[in-house]
């Protein structure tokens, strides 16, 4: 019987460590997330300030017809 609850109180507290070591890493996987997602909106911006530039530049050349 005592064997059993020695096993039964590892096992609980393996459980526990995991719990705790999967919270940890996804607190540091949504900053990471935050973080990419942060990136991606800047790039978009200036994906979409570089395409106007490239417009504005497309109507000033002359035409070759």
């Amino acid at each position: 019987m005592d064997s059993e609850l020695k096993f039964l109180a590892e096992e609980v507290d393996r459980l526990i460590r995991q719990y705790q070591e999967i919270c940890i890493e996804n607190t540091k996987l949504r900053q990471q997330l935050a973080e990419t997602s942060a990136r991606n909106e800047k790039l978009t911006e200036k994906i979409h300030i570089a395409s106007s530039r490239l417009e504005i530049l497309l109507q000033h050349l002359p035409d070759h017809e």
